[in-house]
This record gives C-alpha cells, sequence and structure tokens, in this order.
C-alpha cells in the first residue's frame, strides 16, 4: 500500500508538470504564436526649419528642447535691409508709373490727329506705353517680393511642438535654405511596430494595440493604422553590370523578415514624456480573458 508521503509527492509532483505544461503553453502562446514584438520604436515628423532669406539673426525668443505653440516666432532676421529694399522697390514703382502715365498722354495726343500723325508714329508711341505697363508690373512684382522678404525675416512654428537641435545664436548669419533647427511636431506621435512575418496573420487594420515603453509602467493603449506593403530586398539591387545581387541562402536557417505596422497612440498620459527612438514592446490583438490571458499580458510587459 502507498503511504500517505508517497501519495503527497505524486500529488505534488503532478501539480509541478501541470504548472509546467501551463507556463509552457503560455510562453510557447505569448513569444511565438501572438502578435507581439518588443522591436517597437517611437516616432514623430519633424520638421525642419529653414529661411527663405539671408541675414543676420538680431533675435532668438526660443530655448532648445522647450515647447512652442504654432505660430511662436522662432528667430529674427535683420529687417534693415529688407525695409531699405521695400523703399527702392517703392522708387522704381513710383518712376515706372509716371513714365506710363507720360506714356500714355503722348499716345493719347497723337490719337486723334489724322492725316498729321502717320500710322508708324502712332503704332510706336502705343508700343511705348505697353513697355511702359510692362515696367510698372515688373517694378510692382520686385516690391511684393520685397515686402515678402521682410515678412520671411521672423520665422514661425508652424506646429505645436517642442524645438530641437537649436544651433544658432544671436549675431550669426544665416544662409537661405539651410535648417538651423528643427521642430518635433507634438501631435504626431506614433509608434511602428516591427512584427516578424510569421505574426501578420494576427494583424489587422482596427486591432487593439497594447504599448509598454521600455523606461515605462504604464500601459499605452492604442491601434493599427496600417501595414506597411513591402519591404528592401537586397537581392533586387543590381550590381555594376546591372545583374541581381543575389546571396547564397542557408537552408537550414529561415530568418522571418519584419513587416513595419504603425500604431496610433490613443491617449499619452502627462507622467510620460515621449521621445522619437524611444524602444517599445507592442502587444496586438483582443486580451484573452482569464488566467492565462493575464499570465500573457503579464508575461509580454515584464520579459
Amino acid at each position: 500500500m502507498f503511504s500517505v508521503s508517497k501519495i503527497i509527492r505524486v500529488i505534488l509532483t503532478l501539480v509541478v508538470v501541470a504548472v509546467a505544461l501551463i507556463l509552457g503553453m503560455t510562453l510557447w502562446n505569448t513569444y511565438m504564436v501572438a502578435p507581439w514584438t518588443r522591436d517597437g520604436r517611437v516616432r514623430a515628423y519633424v520638421v525642419k526649419i529653414a529661411p527663405e532669406v539671408s541675414g543676420t539673426v538680431v533675435q532668438i525668443p526660443v530655448l532648445d528642447n522647450k515647447f512652442v505653440h504654432k505660430g511662436d516666432p522662432l528667430f529674427v532676421i535683420d529687417p534693415v535691409r529688407f525695409r531699405l529694399a521695400i523703399d527702392e522697390a517703392q522708387a522704381r514703382l513710383d518712376s515706372a508709373q509716371a513714365d506710363l502715365a507720360l506714356q500714355k498722354r503722348n499716345a493719347s495726343r497723337r490719337k486723334n490727329l489724322e492725316g498729321i500723325v502717320s500710322t508708324e508714329e502712332k503704332e510706336d508711341y502705343n508700343t511705348k506705353v505697353r513697355i511702359a505697363q510692362a515696367n510698372v508690373d515688373s517694378a510692382q512684382s520686385s516690391l511684393n517680393t520685397a515686402r515678402l522678404n521682410l515678412q520671411r525675416s521672423i520665422l514661425y512654428s508652424p506646429v505645436n511642438g517642442y524645438i530641437t537641435n537649436l544651433n544658432l545664436r544671436v549675431g550669426d548669419y544665416v544662409n537661405a535654405g539651410q535648417s538651423y533647427l528643427s521642430v518635433i511636431d507634438a501631435d504626431s506621435y506614433w509608434v511602428y511596430g516591427y512584427f516578424e512575418e510569421t505574426k501578420m496573420w494576427g494583424i489587422h487594420v482596427g486591432d487593439v494595440a497594447r504599448i509598454k515603453l521600455m523606461g515605462y509602467k504604464q500601459i499605452l493603449p492604442g491601434h493599427v493604422v496600417s501595414i506597411a506593403r513591402g519591404i528592401n530586398d537586397k537581392n533586387a539591387d543590381p550590381d555594376g553590370f546591372g545583374l541581381q545581387n543575389v546571396d547564397p541562402i542557408f537552408t537550414w536557417v529561415r530568418l522571418a523578415q519584419r513587416i513595419p505596422v504603425r500604431i496610433h497612440i490613443d491617449h499619452i498620459p502627462d507622467t510620460i514624456n515621449l521621445s522619437a527612438g524611444m524602444t517599445a514592446t507592442i502587444s496586438v490583438g483582443p486580451q484573452t480573458k482569464g488566467r492565462r490571458g493575464k499570465l500573457s499580458t503579464w508575461l509580454q510587459d515584464h520579459l
């Protein structure tokens, strides 16, 4: 007959085996079956700020890494030369308008002098009127450009966001088209999850997503916005002869490709300071109810 101690040992062994089986199945489902990845990255749109006119910086009312609202001034280029350009363009416009008025009077006086003024002379003065009108239009365009340059001497933030990479000081000379700072759009944060292709069967647009940042304990809710329809294939790159550069395949090792999945962050708590480039763990799909589902969630969030 079996003693009580032997029965207890058998029961404990069966319990341990059952727990091991449950944990094994949970780990298998969590790591091998469920749509889940540790390879997630926080992304955001970055606006490069570059002046459209050149000049000397006279004012910088912002600081690096500080928040700015849409329409806030970022830096000011010395406006003196642009005001002088407006005065010069206005003077040319006044001169062109005066010349146009003169040419119109000359043409008008010769219009009704039939038999006294030849047709060729009339056409000559009408041509002078058209040339004077063209000069007025050109001067007006120059004036508009000068006024626009004055407006562009102050650069404003196009979005709500954070100043970053501010490499500018008062007195610096800036060149048109060259970026001297950037603004990270605070309303554009999203997460890219790079899922193995073997997990793509369980990911669909609109699916619920759970985002766990490496540096925070809170779980961010989100949903799948889109799935990339292509990634780079090195074998498709041609060599110097225009032929495909095909790498040898190791048939005993087949690594799954990773497909980018864009995930929208539904809510960002005030306690979390998002930065583009942060690492995240992402799981996609409805969470299974019950203890096994809670265990899978815990494993995804902590392992």
